[in-house]
């Protein structure tokens, strides 16, 4: 009787040991959680790299897009354009 409670107390304080000590069951669990959401923010860094790269590369390369960030961000006109300012 004596043999089994202490064999019962042992295999519950394991049990707590693994569930809640450093690396445990929580902390795995957690860092699962972590390593998803890492890789999901570096899947999206990636992503936006690439995009990055291809716009750098039409900006060395592509007369017409500068053209066209000139005249859509820049607000800049070709010579011969005719401008209407509104005053509001």
């Amino acid at each position: 009787m004596k043999i089994g409670k202490c064999l019962i107390g042992g295999a519950i304080i394991i049990g707590l040991l693994v569930t809640f000590v450093n690396r445990g069951l929580i902390d795995n669990f957690r860092m699962k959680e972590r390593l998803v959401a890492l890789k999901k923010a570096n899947s999206d860094l990636a992503r936006e790299n690439g995009e990055l790269a291809r716009k750098n590369t039409l900006l060395r390369n592509d007369l017409s897009y500068i053209e066209s960030v000139a005249r859509n961000e820049l607000g800049m006109v070709k010579k011969g354009d005719l401008v209407f300012q509104f005053e509001k």
